[in-house]
């Protein structure tokens, strides 16, 4: 009775190592699939809210950006004017949101009237603004829609200040 247990308890270990093997070779297959948080990419601007009257805005806006830590992350957002030449404000973002995306931050005061078409987008660090259907456009009156950043909009306003004094983590 001793020799038959011993067979059939080798024989169920063989089979555990076996099918163990098994599931080891399927779960390490190659996949071509994009990963869930891909940490590349600009910052985007998924929400904007406004309060306050002509000439004293305040802006709550929502990001959603790609930040890994102090070395890739939304650094500020800001509103321009609509052709990318006026810096009207800017949010400095003083540390990551590795765990908490998307965010929203608030800032202001924004001297504009109601009916000013401006864009309001965000900046990377290290990368800069970036381009596609990242910001919003349109003006307090009649609300905001995702809108289409070309390539150098707005460039210049990069090196204006207030520019960000670190990243706090």
């Amino acid at each position: 009775m001793k020799i038959g247990t011993y067979k059939i308890n080798r024989m169920i270990s063989q089979i555990i190592v076996l099918i163990t093997v098994v599931l080891s070779t399927v779960n390490c297959q190659n996949t071509t699939e994009t990963p869930v948080n891909d940490k590349s990419g600009p910052a985007k601007v998924e929400n904007v809210t406004v309060s306050g009257s002509d000439g004293s805005y305040s802006f709550s806006v929502t990001l959603k950006s790609p930040d890994t830590g102090c070395d890739q992350y939304a650094n500020w957002w800001e509103v321009t004017s609509a052709d990318g030449n006026t810096l009207y404000y800017r949010r400095i973002l003083a540390h990551s949101h590795v765990s908490e995306q998307p965010f929203t931050r608030s800032g202001g005061t924004v001297a504009i009237d109601a009916d000013t078409e401006i864009i309001i987008r965000a900046h990377m660090h290290p990368s800069g603004y970036g381009e596609g259907n990242i910001a919003m456009k349109g003006s307090i009156i009649n609300g905001f829609t995702a809108y289409d950043v070309t390539d150098g909009f707005g460039k210049d306003l990069e090196k204006i200040d207030p520019q960000p004094n670190g990243c706090t983590f």
